[in-house]
């Protein structure tokens, strides 16, 4: 005898739906940028690390007393030194501004993923319940209508 909810079931995806590609596609890029985080995590640390120091060796070379006299006895050397100093002041701030976003970003991403983790297990651990369940049931009932 065949219940109503038997119609209304969906069959399990298996390996050949299209469904199932293209969670398992998904899952496996997720995993792929979970570990790459760490690479990014390094990149943003070292900006962070590494922006402040050149910008503090550049102020300390352009507030040196004799800065000035190499700027003023070597012309042309003297404005590429200070454009060049000006400039890796600017990059460096802002390389310090994307480290610290990213940084955010990253520590943020990590918190989501693993509410993503936890919750895939508790749907896979009440999924595989709650067939154990119906597999149980069916069992109970088709003994019953043997009897």
């Amino acid at each position: 005898m065949l219940h109503n909810n038997d119609y209304n079931e969906k069959p399990e995806p298996t390996s050949s739906t299209p469904r199932y590609r293209i969670l398992t596609l998904i899952e496996s890029f997720i995993e792929q940028i979970f570990h790459i985080r760490k690479t990014l995590l390094g990149v943003s640390i070292s900006a962070i690390i590494m922006a402040p120091i050149a910008i503090g060796l550049s102020v300390f070379l352009l507030r040196h007393p004799s800065f000035f006299t190499v700027l003023e006895m070597e012309n042309e050397f003297g404005l590429v030194l200070g454009v060049l100093l000006g400039s890796i002041i600017i990059i460096s701030l802002i390389w310090l501004v994307l480290g610290l976003r990213q940084y955010r970003v990253i520590g943020s991403w990590n918190k989501r993923y693993s509410n993503y983790v936890r919750e895939k297990q508790a749907m896979d651990n009440m999924i595989a319940s709650q067939y154990s369940e119906d597999t149980a049931t069916n069992t109970n009932a088709n003994d019953h209508y043997r009897r």
